[in-house]
């Protein structure tokens, strides 16, 4: 009977953790196709009512100015949805990542220790146990610049800030080779640009520029965020680990450098300006609305990291402003973390 409840014990002990393992996986993977579904339903209803827009104006139901009075609302609607549905999965990301780091969130690598009667009995899931396919939860900090033909553009504050919070996936691509990976997930690329010398911005028809704003500024900043899939070649250089007859090919214990890049496109843009009025009193104005971003995103991307801490690289190949005289391109530099 004692040895029948040990092995009873022993696989609860097997499938809870199995469970607790997947739960982390599975729960970043249901908010960023959550995030996805979001912005491809709102965008698909503003394609049916612009299209619905432009239809009366072709029959001169209406006129060019109500038709773009109307689609500039359908478009405002459309982009606070957006903005409020992803806000509650951003939420739940903050949270998934809070327990992981504190720890509630267990490996999926250990190994589980049952004493009955004294006998120490070890059982390895290997099941689980460095499967070829793993997933993280990525989050990156850092400094953005805009450049201009390759240099800064000094518009712009040093203190210009990003950050980036997703899901990835890796998959080993030899059998019995550990060396190459395919690193691939979505993540969600939050761009900050802080306007210098009291400017703040200001869309000038179909362009975005940098206008005096008549007062002192604390703060002038725009606030662009791109969802993204991510795509790397990922050298993993930590050490295949035999027990016995099995050889097992962990991930993310040693150097590891990823190259590749990433598409996507914009879903929200804002701008944050932050002054002290004639009365003393501090003011925080939030517009939001079009200011001329770029609707679709590429870039390349690098990181090399030791463990699940790294320095983390991005440059994007399309311009900030779509339809600005001169192009300007975003670089990103800065800390990255995959949590395995």
């Amino acid at each position: 009977m004692k040895t029948i409840t040990f092995y009873v014990v022993a696989l609860l002990c097997l499938v809870a953790t199995k469970m607790n393992a997947q739960s982390f996986s599975d729960r970043a993977g249901d908010i960023s196709n959550n995030i996805e579904r979001i912005t491809k339903r709102q965008k698909d209803s503003l394609k049916i009512e612009v299209d619905a827009v432009n239809l009366q104006l072709e029959k001169n139901e209406i006129t060019a100015a109500e038709a773009d009075a109307r689609k500039k609302e359908y478009a405002e609607k459309r982009a606070k949805n957006i903005e409020d549905q992803v806000s509650v999965e951003e939420q739940k990301l903050a949270d998934l990542v809070k327990d992981k780091v504190d720890g509630n969130i267990k490996d999926s690598t250990q190994k589980i220790t049952i004493r009955w009667g004294g006998n120490r009995k070890n059982i390895k899931k290997d099941v689980l146990k460095y499967r070829r396919t793993t997933s993280q939860f990525v989050y990156a900090i850092g400094v953005n610049r805009a450049l201009t033909d390759g240099k800064a553009d000094d518009s712009y504050k040093w203190r210009s800030d990003f950050y980036e919070v997703g899901v990835s996936w890796n998959t080993r691509l030899a059998k019995n080779n550990n060396l190459l990976h395919a690193k691939y997930g979505l993540s969600l690329q939050y761009n900050n640009l802080r306007a210098a010398d009291d400017k703040i911005f200001a869309v000038d028809g179909n362009k975005t520029i940098l206008v005096d704003a008549g007062r002192n500024i604390d703060v002038a900043r725009l606030r662009y965020v791109n969802l993204v899939v991510p795509a790397h070649l990922e050298f993993d250089f930590t050490k295949k680990k035999t027990e016995g007859d099995k050889t097992y090919f962990p991930t993310h214990k040693s150097f590891r450098v990823g190259l590749g890049g990433y598409a996507g496109v914009n879903v929200k843009e804002k701008q944050i300006v932050k002054y002290t009025n004639a009365d003393g009193n501090d003011v925080k104005d939030k517009t939001k609305g079009d200011y001329n971003v770029s609707d679709f995103v590429y870039g390349v991307s690098a990181y090399v990291s030791y463990g699940e801490i790294g320095l983390y690289a991005k440059y994007d190949l399309q311009p900030i402003f779509a339809n600005n005289d001169i192009d300007q391109n975003n670089l990103s530099l800065g800390i990255r973390f995959d949590f395995n």
